[in-house]
C-alpha cells in the first residue's frame, strides 16, 4: 500500500460528506472514507501552579481508494469540494507506482456490533478550572509527601474527545465517539543519590481518574528507590509488576499478528493447538477494552474478544481484512488505526494477560521485584530474546530494598513458560494490560 501525506489546515468545519461521497464513488471501483474529528486539551502543573495549557483540534478525512486492483491511501485536512478534489488528484498521481494486489479489498457491512460506553459528556462538561485545581492538588500532595522529594516533572492531565465515521462502497457505515482522560506524574527525590519515578492512569470516564491516588503511589515509589545498591549476579525468582509485565507483553504481541505469520516472522507458526506457555497463562486481545476500545476496528469490522492463548495452549492469530484475505481467514477485528495520517494496519487492540486470583507477593519471600524495564525496543520481537536494564527491589526474608545497575536477560517465551502465579491486579497501560506475575528462574546480572 502506498501512503501519501497531504498537509493542510489543522481543522475544517462541517465537511460536506455527501458531496465528497458523490465525487469519490465515480472515480474508484471501491473506496473507504474515514472521517476524524478530535479535540485535545492538556494541562501541566509545576511548582504548585498551572504551568501550561495546550489545545489541539483536528478534523480531516482519509481515503483508501481501489481501482484496477490497486489500493492507494491519502488524507487531507481540507473540506468540501477541495477535499474531494485533492484526494482524487493524489490517488491518480500515485497510481503508476502502486502494484496490483488481489488482497487489497474492503470489508462487507456488518449488522451486529457490541455496545460499549466510551463517551463521558459529564467529564467534558466539568469546568477546566476544576480539572486544573485537582491537578495542582495532586502535584502538591507529591511535593508534601517527603522532604527528600525535590521536584516534579510532567504532572499533566490530558482530555481527548474523538468522533469517527467510516463509510465504504460495500455498504459499511459506522460511527462512534469516545473520550479519553489520562493523568501523568513524575517525581524526583534526592538523598545520597537522586532517583525518579513516573506512572500514569487513564480512563474513558473522568470520574474514574483518582489523581491523588496516583500522586501518592508515585511519591511512595520514588522514595522507595533511594539508597539503591547493586545486587549479585544470579538466577532469581521474581515478580513482574503490571507495568514491567506490560513492557514484556508489548514485545510479544507482534508474534500473534497475521502479518507476522504471512512474513514468517513469528515463532508461533504451525503451533496452533500446542502448549506454548505456562498453564497459568491466558492471553486475550479484545477491541472492547483498553485505550483503543471501540465497537469496531480501524476499517469498520466489529470488535471482538479473541482468546489467543488458553491456559498455555496457542489458539489463533489476529487478522485484519487484508491478511485475512491473503491467508483465507476472516478478520478478527484487528485493523488498528493510529489516527488520520496512517492507514489501518494489522495490530493489537487490547492485548492482555488475563488476571488470576493469586497474591503473588505471598508466593515469594526471597527474590526480585522488577518495577520497570528499559530498552524494550532492543528486544528481538521474533525470537523473544532480550537484555534490558531494570529498576526494582530485592526481597530477602520478606524485607525489600532497592537495586540499581542491573540487567534482566532471557527469552520472553521462556519467561512465560515459567509463570508460577498470576495476580488479581490487572492494569492497562495503553493497549496492553497485565496483572503482577510470579516467575521462576530469572537471569539477573549485577555485580
Amino acid at each position: 500500500m502506498v501512503k501519501h501525506y497531504m498537509v493542510g489546515v489543522e481543522r475544517g468545519e462541517g465537511m460536506e460528506k455527501d458531496h465528497i461521497l458523490n465525487r469519490i464513488r465515480d472515480e474508484f471501483d471501491s473506496y473507504e472514507l474515514f472521517f476524524l474529528k478530535e479535540k485535545t486539551k492538556k494541562f501541566e502543573s509545576r511548582d504548585r501552579g498551572l504551568h501550561g495549557v495546550e489545545i489541539h483540534e483536528e478534523e480531516g478525512i482519509s481515503l483508501r481508494g481501489i481501482k484496477q486492483g490497486k489500493m492507494i491511501f491519502t488524507y487531507t485536512f481540507q473540506k468540501g469540494k477541495k477535499a474531494a478534489d485533492l484526494l482524487i488528484e493524489n490517488t491518480k498521481l500515485l497510481s503508476p507506482f502502486v502494484e496490483i494486489d488481489a488482497s487489497a479489498v474492503l470489508p462487507s457491512p456488518y449488522t451486529n456490533y457490541s455496545s460499549v460506553d466510551l463517551f463521558d459528556p459529564d467529564g467534558l462538561a466539568i469546568d477546566d478550572s476544576e480539572k486544573i485545581a485537582r491537578l495542582i492538588e495532586m502535584e502538591s500532595l507529591i511535593l508534601d509527601y517527603d522532604k527528600r522529594i525535590v521536584t516534579t516533572r510532567n504532572c499533566e492531565l490530558q482530555e481527548t474527545a474523538i468522533e469517527i465515521e467510516i463509510f465504504n462502497s460495500n455498504g459499511l457505515s459506522v460511527r462512534n465517539r469516545k473520550t479519553l482522560y489520562s493523568v501523568f506524574a513524575l517525581c524526583v527525590a534526592k538523598d545520597y543519590d537522586e532517583v525518579s519515578w513516573y506512572d500514569w492512569k487513564w480512563s474513558h470516564s473522568f470520574a474514574d481518574i483518582d489523581m491523588n491516588a496516583l500522586g501518592f503511589e508515585v511519591a511512595q515509589k520514588t522514595i522507595s528507590f533511594l539508597d539503591s545498591e547493586q545486587i549479585a549476579t544470579g538466577i532469581y525468582d521474581g515478580i513482574l509488576t503490571p507495568q514491567a509485565s506490560c513492557e514484556i507483553l508489548s514485545v510479544l504481541s507482534g508474534s500473534f499478528l497475521a502479518e507476522s505469520l504471512y512474513k514468517n516472522k513469528t515463532k508461533l507458526k504451525d503451533k496452533i493447538g500446542e502448549r506454548c506457555f505456562s498453564g497459568n497463562v491466558t492471553l486475550v486481545d479484545s477491541g472492547l477494552i483498553g485505550m483503543g476500545a471501540s465497537p469496531f476496528d480501524g476499517e469498520g469490522v466489529p470488535s471482538q474478544e479473541n482468546v489467543l492463548v488458553e491456559k498455555g495452549v496457542f489458539k489463533t492469530f489476529l487478522y485484519d481484512t487484508y491478511y485475512g484475505k491473503k491467508l483465507n481467514k476472516s478478520s478478527t477485528g484487528n485493523a488498528a488505526r493510529t489516527g488520520l495520517k496512517e492507514p489501518p494496519l494489522c495490530g493489537r487492540r487490547g492485548f492482555y494477560l488475563e488476571g488470576g486470583s493469586d497474591n503473588v507477593c505471598d508466593m515469594m519471600t526471597d527474590g526480585v521485584v522488577i518495577e520497570e524495564l528499559m530498552g524494550t525496543h532492543t528486544a528481538n520481537p521474533i525470537t523473544g530474546d532480550f537484555s534490558l536494564g531494570t529498576v526494582g527491589h530485592l526481597v530477602r526474608g520478606g524485607k525489600k530494598g532497592p537495586f540499581k545497575g542491573v540487567i534482566f536477560s532471557g527469552n520472553i517465551f521462556d519467561i512465560l513458560n515459567n509463570v508460577q502465579g498470576v495476580g488479581d491486579d490487572l492494569k492497562f497501560y495503553g493497549t496492553c494490560g497485565s496483572p503482577s506475575v510470579f516467575i521462576k528462574g530469572m537471569k539477573i546480572s549485577g555485580k
